[in-house]
């Protein structure tokens, strides 16, 4: 997986209520349940056979290697605790989400001008609308580089662009996808803001 996608995992993975399965044949339950039985379907998922699925569900196989373990985690993460995952989704959107990061951000300027391309550190909220796009997206296991575009078009939005006030009509997607970037990023859930 990618940074900002494994960010995303992180951040609503700390939402459960109750804590992930650790032996594999709970873990491998969990999924042929989220699947609705289905052994081929978590084969797929897991990139196995449904034979292997099979064994690991009657307890003949206990260990997994260390790819089908860490596939085991990452997919049975992603389908622990549906609603309250849908439900933190939901509450993060509607509040927005804190992106923290260090990357090349900048436009095309004039060499010394300060919105020049150059590494920085950014801690931001995007948007509501933002914010939903980019949990909606990873959530479905959209390609990093569509998140790595939301977050761009997102910080640029909030950073440089001030909600429209200035640098309008210039894109951030170019100095985003640079291969000089330096990508580290953390997402946080805010919690909705209380009405008074």
């Amino acid at each position: 997986m990618g940074e900002i996608q494994d960010a995303v995992d992180r951040a609503l993975a700390a939402v459960h209520t109750r804590p992930v399965p650790q032996s594999a044949q709970a873990r491998m339950r969990a999924l042929h349940r989220a699947e609705r039985g289905s052994s081929r379907a978590v084969a797929a998922r897991l990139g196995t056979t449904p034979r292997t699925v099979q064994r690991y569900l009657t307890g003949e196989i206990r260990r997994p290697g260390p790819a089908l373990a860490e596939a085991l985690d990452r997919e049975v993460r992603r389908v622990w605790q549906p609603r309250v995952r849908a439900r933190a989704i939901r509450a993060a959107a509607a509040a927005g989400v804190v992106i923290s990061t260090r990357a090349r951000f900048g436009f095309t300027a004039a060499p010394g001008s300060t919105d020049d391309a150059r590494m920085r550190l950014i801690t931001q909220r995007l948007t509501p609308g933002m914010s939903g796009r980019l949990l909606e997206a990873a959530d479905r296991g959209a390609p990093e580089a569509d998140l790595l575009r939301m977050v761009g078009d997102g910080l640029g939005e909030n950073y440089f662009r001030d909600g429209g006030r200035r640098a309008a009509g210039r894109s951030m997607t170019e100095q985003m996808t640079s291969t000089e970037r330096d990508l580290m990023a953390t997402v946080a859930l805010v919690p909705p803001c209380p009405t008074s």
